[in-house]
């Protein structure tokens, strides 16, 4: 079961490490000077969404609140810290009692985002807060880029289903979460069986080329695939003849064969023939699935085809072609005193290079045209218009420390479906473009 995403315990390490030499170092120094304790809040954003894309995905929450609850200074961790010398005594010392007892907003996971939405907001002091930048912008950025192109793809799919099937072209570890990322982003299975331990996705998978190849004949191979899966399984045609393959397949399994899959050669004139190879072999209800390199563009180039479902790996993980959201942690406001009721007030950086924020804490809605439409991404600071107070997009993830927005995974894959079909007709549009919303500062 999906213990993480249900409330459950989760048996994980600490995540204290998963961080920057520089965050531990700037806690020291602020130890020292007193600035610790300032009240403090930073928000994960976008300067700008990746070339052409028209809108994000928020994916990865989550995983950002495992991350956070398990953020702890375990004393493995905290002498590794003193041996290498990363921090002073007084610095260690607090680490070991750390424990995140701020708070968390955020845009739910499935939400989709665009050029300066306050996708994340974390509060509390500046060393309590600072020290979950890199964890939260690493699980944000791999998570949200993936689940971006699967919401692409779902698109180009049209309904068909689609398989998670990259594990073996990513780390092992980053194989998981991009299972979990692809299965928010409208993915309906995953062939990695730690995705579907960990997050209850649900997995699939037959046989590769190699049990073809192990056995004497094509013939020897689908007869012991099918005596051990049933005859709903699925054979892959694709190792030596295709059409001799599926005649082969049909004659061992029968007109009841589950499916065919094609690997290689030209997937668009391979599906056609294959079609009407087993609907004249009486195979009319045996499906076809195609991998092969997939990505939203070819995947929308077999819409025609007679394709039933659609394997993607290398281009789904890598985020085809953007493998980072380039999203950005800041710090936007923060008090002037340690004093727990010193007003905070706005901060920015202000450099020149394309690298500005916008101060303040900021509240976000997405405002609806006259037919329901979503036509801005409205961002703003201190009182919200009226017409937008029941339209906020952030909610709350963590209170005091606390975690608050447990859902299961099934409800952030439902909710993305819900933000994407809101938006202008032309988000789907796999053509380059600018986002489909503008931001609007008030």
């Amino acid at each position: 079961m999906n213990t993480a995403d249900l409330g459950l315990p989760v048996t994980v390490p600490s995540t204290a490490l998963f961080t920057d030499h520089y965050e531990l170092t700037m806690v020291q120094a602020a130890l020292r000077d007193g600035t610790a304790g300032r009240r403090a809040v930073f928000e994960v954003f976008t300067r700008r969404l990746p070339e052409g894309r028209r809108y994000g995905v928020v994916a990865g929450t989550g995983r950002v609140l495992d991350a956070v609850a398990n953020f702890r200074f375990e004393p493995e961790i905290l002498d590794f810290l003193r041996e290498r010398g990363v921090v002073d005594g007084p610095t260690l010392e607090w680490l070991a009692g750390y424990r995140f007892r701020g708070d968390v907003q955020g845009y739910p996971e499935g939400e989709v985002y665009f050029p300066g939405s306050p996708i994340m907001r974390v509060s509390g002091t500046f060393a309590e807060c600072v020290l979950l930048e890199t964890v939260i912008l690493s699980i944000l950025n791999h998570d949200s880029a993936v689940a971006a192109a699967a919401s692409r793809m779902a698109v180009a799919a049209r309904g068909r289903p689609l398989i998670e099937m990259g594990a073996r072209r990513t780390h092992e570890l980053s194989a998981v979460a991009a299972a979990r990322a692809a299965y928010v982003g409208g993915f309906s299975s995953t062939s990695d069986l730690a995705a579907g331990y960990r997050y209850d996705i649900p997995t699939v998978g037959t046989s590769a080329h190699a049990f073809t190849l192990l056995h004497d004949t094509e013939r020897d191979a689908f007869t012991a695939q099918v005596e051990s899966m049933g005859r709903g399984t699925t054979l892959l045609v694709d190792t030596y003849d295709v059409t001799e393959a599926v005649r082969t397949a049909v004659e061992v399994a029968g007109p009841g064969l589950g499916a065919v899959r094609i690997d290689s050669g030209d997937l668009l004139l391979l599906a056609h023939r294959v079609r009407q190879q087993l609907d004249e072999l009486g195979a009319r209800d045996t499906r076809i699935v195609v991998t092969s390199d997939l990505d939203e563009y070819a995947i929308a180039s077999l819409a025609a085809a007679p394709v039933d479902a659609y394997g993607v790996g290398t281009q789904l993980v890598t985020g085809s072609g953007h493998p980072t959201a380039s999203m950005v942690y800041k710090l936007v406001a923060r008090a002037d005193s340690g004093d727990p009721d010193a007003p905070l007030r706005p901060v920015a950086k202000k450099s020149m290079g394309g690298k500005l924020s916008v101060g303040g804490v900021k509240w976000a809605a997405r405002r609806p045209d006259a037919h329901g439409v979503a036509e801005a991404e409205v961002v703003g600071t201190g009182e919200v218009p009226a017409p937008l107070a029941d339209r906020l997009l952030p909610v709350d993830l963590i209170r005091g420390g606390e975690i608050v927005a447990r859902e299961p995974l099934e409800a952030a894959r439902e909710r993305h479906v819900r933000a994407r079909d809101g938006l202008p007709l032309s988000a789907t549009q796999l053509s380059r473009g600018e986002p489909v919303l503008p931001t609007e500062y008030v």
